[in-house]
């Protein structure tokens, strides 16, 4: 059955967002040829929200400690937003060598992807 995800980021600097995810995240990945880097991701869970807009999805990288990691990737020259408190976890985001935007979360609820037994 199902044994992971691949997620793609869209990217008007393909390059640079690589290294970026390459050198200042420091995921581990693979050359798939020709250059063309896949990064191995922490694990991720899925949640589905509803909605009464057209369908999209969306990407945020988890931390146990945003002001940690965010003073972390500042040191690393990242620019990062402001952090705010949504009630079920804070989050900002961070930005890429493009210009794109990746969300960042602390969650405060239970995460899915350390929990045994499921649903």
């Amino acid at each position: 059955m199902i044994n992971g995800a691949h997620v793609i980021l869209y990217s008007r600097d393909a390059v640079a967002d690589r290294a970026f995810i390459r050198d200042v995240l420091g995921f581990p990945g693979v050359d798939a040829g020709g250059g063309w880097l896949i990064f191995a991701l922490p694990p991720a869970e899925v949640a589905v929200h509803p909605s009464t807009e057209r369908p999209s999805h969306e990407l945020y990288l988890m931390c146990d400690d945003i002001e940690g990691t965010l003073a972390q990737l500042r040191e690393k020259g990242v620019t990062v937003g402001p952090v705010t408190d949504q009630g079920w976890g804070l989050l900002t985001a961070i930005t890429l060598p493009s210009g794109a935007e990746l969300g960042l979360y602390e969650p405060r609820h239970t995460v899915a992807h350390g929990a045994a037994g499921g649903v």
